[in-house]
């Protein structure tokens, strides 16, 4: 039987673990030391621990993934999305160890996952294009410099990424070397390379995308198209399938730019090209994700198209099972429930999910990669699952959405559903003006939201490990460290946190310190930004609660809880 290792977490190796027992595949799960109890791990037919808890030691380690494939037996790798789904290096990897990528060529992956490439590859085939740089920046200077000559805003972008991470939009002629520095960053700990590049970025825009699949052989299928306007730190939150309000010629301009592009590199799979949309009717390319993306289901419930499956059938040698763009049979929305506080900025909110109730009915999708008693870890992304609700018509799923979200209840962590029910509401997003656009959530419906109860902590989800001997064989035994300091000490809990006091800053959300703003024992105003956290794939701004001389209390890497004592303000 075919065995398929999936190379993620969460959500989508549920979701492909899913395809493969309904194609008749083995399914083999992965995991981190955190996650070794994940939905993931006990749903797939095998499991194998990749031994770490961060990223860069397990999800995105070619050598750990490669072992525990040669380990299971594996015939065929998986990638979802994030992660290494979009490095050409591990599709290599994978098809030199003699195994199947389920994914586009490595070749397609340089070509069209380096953003530069992708835009001359536009060029050429007559996409229309922004104006920007087909090279990477050498450093902050060059941003400054196409930023003077082109005027602002522009968008800084990691060449080799997706997902809103390594972006950076900038207004301010003063704040670009400081977004090229964020961005860098950003791109380095989410794709392990830093490369940027800068365009010109179209205020209040659109975002359009249009699904294809490719056999390979320069046989492009356009599935459909979607809007994802609805995005705040330039990450989607609501999603839908086919885009409103479009024309059928900019309809057929998106879809034959996306086939072109798609056709030049022979693409082969799942991939996703993705385009800007001014208000004055001006379209711009502005991407190809070369994997299958987090908003797929609108897709699949207005065309009735399983991409897993098709994913599968062209890594495997059979082909795309239809050949013609399929006709949208009414109206779908995706809520991707995020443990984030909008009333605190989207701030990530790990914990565990004490309780869930999962709406159902009629036209209502749940792809999740958690359970009631699972807890949402802090060193990955906040995504939990995914709502989706399809019905005939766009006014008829959004009645639906509304009732499946009342449905939903999720207790612990703070989520993004008041701001989804917010959304819904809107006469901007729900009446046939569809009036939304990238920054409309931050500059319109953000001011509205109220912060939510803060979850207590996540528990310690790392494994202590003990090698101990069975029947005469060593083996290495990981156990929770929670547990076993339930059980008598035996590892070490950490201090008690300490009584409050004033003067100490706090962090608003668990993260990594990446970048000191401020020095130890400069004075501050009350509002200076100070500090930068790494949390669940963001970078989160601390600034001083109140003015005094700064004393930093914690080290740069340092991992700091939620309300963790960052420095003290005297």
């Amino acid at each position: 039987m075919t065995k398929v290792l999936i190379a993620n977490r969460g959500e989508i190796a549920v979701r492909v673990i899913r395809a493969c027992a309904e194609a008749g595949y083995t399914s083999i799960a992965v995991y981190a030391d955190q996650d070794a109890d994940a939905l993931h791990v006990r749903l797939a037919d095998e499991a194998l621990g990749l031994g770490g808890d961060t990223a860069a030691a397990t999800y995105l380690s070619i050598e750990a993934l490669l072992a525990a494939a040669r380990k299971s037996g594996a015939h065929a790798v998986h990638p979802g999305y994030g992660f290494l789904s979009e490095s050409a290096e591990f599709a290599r990897a994978v098809e030199g160890a003699g195994l199947v990528w389920i994914g586009p060529s490595p070749d397609s992956i340089d070509a069209l996952g380096d953003k530069m490439t992708a835009r001359r590859i536009a060029q050429r085939v007559g996409a229309p294009l922004a104006a920007g740089t087909d090279q990477p920046l050498a450093g902050p200077a060059e941003a400054v410099s196409f930023a003077e000559q082109h005027g602002l805003p522009i968008a800084i972008k990691a060449a080799f990424g997706g997902g809103g991470r390594g972006l950076k939009v900038v207004r301010e002629l003063s704040e670009v070397a400081d977004a090229f520095d964020a961005a860098t960053r950003e791109a380095i700990a989410a794709f392990g390379r830093g490369e940027c590049f800068v365009e010109r970025f179209l205020e209040s825009p659109r975002h359009i995308e249009v699904q294809v699949l490719g056999d390979g052989l320069g046989g492009i299928v356009v599935v459909g198209d979607r809007d994802c306007s609805m995005q705040r730190r330039n990450q989607k939150l609501i999603e839908e399938a086919p885009a409103p309000g479009l024309s059928s010629d900019q309809r057929a301009r998106f879809h034959d730019a996306a086939r072109a592009i798609c056709a030049e590199v022979q693409y082969r799979g799942a991939g996703t090209v993705e385009f800007l949309l001014a208000a004055d009717g001006t379209i711009s390319f502005l991407e190809v994700n070369t994997r299958l993306q987090v908003e797929h289901p609108v897709t699949e419930e207005v065309t009735g198209t399983d991409l897993v499956r098709e994913q599968f059938r062209i890594a495997f040698g059979e082909g795309i099972s239809f050949t013609e763009t399929p006709t949208p049979t009414g109206h779908a929305f995706e809520f991707r429930i995020n443990a984030e506080d909008p009333g605190r900025g989207f701030l990530p909110s790990p914990g565990r999910v004490e309780s869930l109730r999962i709406p159902g009915g009629p036209g209502v999708r749940w792809d999740s990669g958690i359970e009631a008693g699972d807890a949402v870890q802090p060193a990955f992304d906040s995504m939990i699952a995914k709502l989706i609700v399809h019905a005939d018509s766009r006014d008829a799923a959004l009645v639906r959405a509304r009732r499946a979200l009342r449905e939903l209840v999720v207790e612990g962590p703070a989520t993004v559903i008041p701001f989804d029910l917010l959304a819904l509401d809107d006469a901007a997003f729900a009446t046939d003006t569809f009036a939304v656009h990238t920054q409309w959530i931050e500059s319109t419906l953000l001011p509205r939201l109220e912060p939510q109860l803060r979850p207590a902590p996540a528990p310690d989800a790392a494994l202590q490990r003990f090698p101990v001997e069975i029947d005469g064989r060593r083996v290495v035994l990981g156990l929770p460290i929670a547990l076993l300091a339930g059980l008598g000490g035996l590892a070490d809990s950490g201090p008690s946190p300490s009584a409050s006091d004033p003067a100490e800053l706090r962090s608003p959300a668990p993260g990594t310190l990446v970048r000191w703003l401020a020095d130890d024992g400069a004075h501050v105003a009350e509002g200076d930004p100070v500090a930068v956290l790494d949390a669940m794939k963001m970078e989160t701004t601390v600034a001083a609660h109140r003015a005094g001389i700064l004393s930093h209390r914690a080290e740069l890497s340092a991992a700091i809880a939620p309300d963790g004592v960052i420095a003290v303000i005297d």
